[in-house]
């Protein structure tokens, strides 16, 4: 299978097209910045997604209609490479978020439904700030394996395809769509809110009149719904 290569750019088209997408790289820095926060500040960050930005534009070239979803998927994924770099989740608070996550599945499972925060709280002797910390975390690393899994949905230029089989990529796709169906109309909702819209988890909130913390449990729920698909 043969690929286009991508038209190259001049240090002029560049400048040029980097002032004019320059609020992608905004808007995903603001999406992001309650992960990163810890780890780098905003101007790194923007920095960071800035480089993402023009890496997009030299693998794409002149930008189209379609540029815009690609350069995001550039953008996002340059900051969260650099995240994981950095270990953002200590190892210590990364144990306590694995054995919360187990102990939170396993009283589950005992209830037979999920529980609520009251419930978590008296069960396994956590407070209020404690379990919004659990949640950010969890709903953050639910995010990048998300993102991960949404890649192949993003439209991209020939130039930027991955080695795959034109079968593969078919598959690929097809699974998407799939999984993507099956989520009911508020997580399709929240899926639109984040990808196509930008908008934080707290706006989101906002947004469809939710708590913060309820947006990261409907994250998890997406990401793992998605997931059973592959």
């Amino acid at each position: 299978m043969e690929f286009l290569e991508a038209t190259s750019l001049t240090p002029a088209q560049e400048s040029q097209h980097l002032r004019a997408y320059l609020p992608l790289v905004k808007r995903v820095v603001r999406q992001l910045s309650f992960q990163a926060d810890s780890v780098l500040d905003l101007q790194d960050m923007e920095q960071i997604a800035l480089m993402g930005l023009l890496e997009a534009l030299r693998r794409y070239g002149i930008p189209d209609g379609q540029f815009a979803a690609y350069a995001v998927h550039r953008i996002r994924g340059a900051v969260l490479d650099e995240l994981r770099q950095h270990d953002w989740r200590p190892r210590r608070l990364r144990q306590k978020t694995h054995k919360l996550n187990d102990a939170i599945r396993d009283f589950a499972k005992q209830l037979g439904r999920e529980p609520t925060f009251d419930e978590i709280s008296s069960q396994l002797k956590i407070s209020a700030e404690e379990y919004q910390e659990y949640l950010l975390l969890d709903s953050a690393k639910a995010m990048e394996s998300l993102d991960e899994l949404l890649s192949g949905d993003i439209a991209q230029p020939m130039s930027a395809l991955e080695s795959r089989s034109l079968e593969d990529e078919m598959m690929v796709s097809h699974t998407l769509k799939v999984a993507l169906a099956s989520l009911d109309e508020r997580e399709q909702t929240i899926l639109s809110l984040y990808y196509q819209h930008e908008l934080s988890l707290k706006e989101i909130a906002l947004v469809l009149d939710l708590t913060e913390a309820r947006i990261c449990q409907l994250n998890k729920k997406i990401t793992d719904k998605i997931k059973s698909f592959f």
